[in-house]
């Protein structure tokens, strides 16, 4: 495909364009765009990369696309941009540039995700789908934030979220970007385990609102503890609640809760990370022992956790079938 074939307008299809497209979420961004049936990408921004190939950095995009990045941000030549920078950036970037007020924005990160004095819509599909269809900025969930609140939603809404609840979920090395670190290096990342920042991730804060959204209070805490894991993508998640409720009430409420959803699937039987990775799905499964119910889910970091519900959530805002772009095969072997 060349360069010249694939910007060319095609009426009637999105233009796109994209902040920080050289890290992991922009690279994932763009191999979704490539393959949108309704959408084209108008430019991929990235300062220290313009004038290079996308897929000189993005290798596995390398025979997909001639597309270069460039330094220049053409906003009036677009209907949405998606922000990949990192948390603190986003709004930054709006105090110092002027995006025109008819192009949608969909923030990937944390900078809006809370209710306060701005317009962003919180954009968990699976409660927020109405009005994620209405919106005009939307700030996408955190990735661990989406397969915790995937995990205790349907808890929420049978109103059995009344002690604090154990959560525990590993997280692959793509969670902590692309920017090398001492916990992202091969050699130490390897074979390895760890945690960090427990019970204060930032993620907790709009895991909160969503629960509260759902259930009406929150009394209880998460008692979240984040795990460093020794490969590359994926969140699976463990949760531990404390409820008299039958286990056939909750598996009957689980599966109501998501029988809409488009991504996000009960499973009647226990789950893994593969079934999950290189997609958008969301898994949920359920057990109980005594008066301690088990709930496990799992995402793919990248993609149910990032920038494939951001592609779900453009689809909704502009009309399009939810699930456009995002027919993905789970690599499970």
């Amino acid at each position: 495909m060349s360069e010249n074939n694939h910007m060319s307008k095609h009426p009637g299809r999105l233009r796109v364009g994209i902040l920080g497209a050289a890290g992991y979420t922009g690279g994932e961004l763009i191999r979704l765009l490539l393959n949108h049936p309704e959408a084209e990408i108008a430019f991929a921004n990235s300062e220290s990369n313009a004038g290079n190939l996308v897929s000189d950095v993005h290798e596995g995009l390398i025979g997909d696309t001639d597309l270069r990045f460039t330094d220049q941000m053409p906003f009036d030549q677009v209907d949405v941009v998606f922000f990949c920078f990192g948390h603190g950036k986003s709004e930054a970037f709006l105090k110092e540039h002027t995006i025109p007020e008819n192009v949608k924005i969909i923030d990937l990160a944390q900078d809006f995700r809370i209710k306060g004095d701005h317009d962003y819509v919180y954009g968990l599909p699976e409660i927020n789908k109405e009005i994620i269809e209405s919106a005009q900025h939307v700030a996408n969930p955190g990735c661990f934030a989406t397969a915790i609140q995937v995990a205790l939603l349907p808890a929420a809404y049978l109103n059995i979220l009344k002690e604090d609840v154990s959560v525990n979920a590993i997280t692959g090395s793509t969670g902590a970007g692309q920017k090398p670190g001492a916990t992202t290096h091969f050699s130490w990342r390897n074979n390895n385990l760890s945690i960090y920042k427990p019970f204060t991730h930032q993620h907790l804060a709009e895991i909160h609102q969503s629960l509260k959204q759902v259930q009406g209070y929150l009394d209880a805490d998460i008692d979240f503890i984040p795990y460093r894991g020794d490969f590359a993508r994926g969140i699976f998640c463990t949760a531990v609640i404390r409820t008299k409720a039958p286990i056939e009430d909750i598996v009957e409420a689980y599966k109501d809760f998501y029988r809409d959803a488009a991504f996000t699937h009960y499973s009647d039987n226990p789950i893994d990370l593969k079934q999950v990775v290189n997609t958008n799905k969301a898994l949920v499964h359920v057990e109980k022992y005594g008066n301690k119910l088990l709930v496990t889910s799992a995402i793919d970091n990248l993609l149910k956790g990032a920038v494939g519900q951001a592609v779900q959530n453009m689809n909704l805002m502009f009309g399009l079938d939810e699930t456009a772009g995002l027919r993905l095969k789970a690599s499970a072997f």
